[in-house]
């Protein structure tokens, strides 16, 4: 029995989530995702040994270890966003020369934005925070990128990238947001849409069309969740999902501030869930995670290194950062007060669970 089984995770329950509505996402999104060069949806993997140690009907894993040439989720959001920066922009200004798309990031979000801006022959500007492998900014580099390293964390970072931004011929594409700076987050959190209904159109055509039971999303600053928060959200009351958030022990900025009821930023560590490594909510998925999550759980790099080899045994190639969905739900699931922990979500022996499995191992390398 590892130490993590014998502890209580880090954990906070919300009540009422399941009754929270909210509008839909965009569904031009997916249509336009399905028109880009390369696109199809992403595996949906079921695990039949996971389901048997969770004690639950059965689980999937959201493989996006190969999402558009990248490998995490993150093009689905930089592509959408670009698209509609470019579109109103030339709509301003036909005549408009090539922008630079600026952004922080602790390697897939950037990469996503580099590899967006070389397709559509603009620029790019990249700074990466402390810690960040030099294998994720090199593959940033290699997009045709300009990459500016800073000594701090992610949020210095992104104050960083907010700076250089105001430039002339430069646009932020961020994906997190603050009071002032919410429109093109909230295009990469509708960006994100796709993948959810990917997940729908799968489990139909697995025998699980009435949908998931839990959905369970690794969070740094919360567009994920936001997103799946949004599309399970936004369905007619009847059937709910319970929605479990996952964090790095090392950065639980959204259980923290879930504990609080307001906003949080917390101090970050090393870990090596390094795109969870954040400090602060996104400013919009802040009420969406405050009204429409079940649960959140921080975990240990440990419990979600075992993670990703199990995965990995599965056919999964799943990161650190995607590996941490499994790692929170078995901490929640398996370890010291795990019937209180199964109640509160909902799970029974017949539960279908859906895991994001967010980025594959070759988008932060450790």
């Amino acid at each position: 029995m590892t130490d993590d089984a014998l502890r209580t995770p880090p954990w906070f329950a919300p009540s009422d989530a399941r009754a929270w509505r909210c509008d839909p996402a965009p569904g031009e999104v997916r249509d336009f995702h399905a028109s880009l060069p390369g696109y199809v949806p992403t595996p949906l993997t079921e695990i039949p040994a996971l389901a048997a140690e969770l004690k639950v009907g059965r689980v999937f894993a959201k493989d996006e270890s190969q999402r558009l040439g990248l490998p995490a989720f993150k093009a689905l959001g930089a592509s959408w966003a670009a698209h509609r920066i470019l579109a109103e922009r030339a709509a301003k200004d036909p005549t408009a020369g090539p922008v630079t798309l600026v952004t922080a990031t602790d390697g897939n979000h950037g990469r996503a934005v580099a590899r967006t801006a070389r397709l559509l022959g603009q620029r790019a500007h990249v700074f990466v925070p402390h810690g960040v492998h030099p294998e994720a900014v090199a593959a940033i580099a290699a997009e045709r990128a300009e990459v500016t390293e800073v000594a701090g964390p992610y949020d210095d970072a992104v104050r960083a990238a907010a700076e250089a931004a105001e430039a002339a011929d430069t646009v932020l594409i961020q994906d997190t947001a603050w009071p002032g700076y919410e429109e093109i987050p909230g295009w990469i959190v509708e960006g994100y849409s796709t993948l959810c209904a990917e997940i729908d159109e799968q489990l139909a055509a697995a025998g699980a069309g009435g949908g998931p039971d839990i959905v369970c999303v690794p969070a740094g600053v919360g567009s994920l969740a936001q997103a799946v928060v949004t599309h399970y959200r936004s369905r007619p009351p009847g059937r709910a999902a319970a929605l479990l958030c996952v964090e790095p022990e090392a950065a639980a900025c959204v259980l923290e501030s879930l504990r609080r009821g307001e906003l949080t930023s917390v101090d970050t560590g090393e870990t090596t869930m390094a795109g969870l490594n954040c400090g602060t909510p996104s400013s919009i998925a802040w009420p969406f995670l405050r009204n429409g999550l079940d649960g959140a759980v921080a975990v240990s790099d440990a419990a979600g290194a075992r993670a990703a080899a199990d995965l990995a045994a599965a056919g999964v190639s799943s990161g650190p950062c995607g590996a941490a969905a499994l790692a929170g739900l078995r901490a929640a699931l398996t370890g010291a007060d795990a019937d209180a922990h199964r109640a509160a979500l909902g799970l029974d022996a017949t539960s279908v669970v859906v895991l994001l499995s967010t980025e594959g191992t070759a988008a932060n390398p450790q």
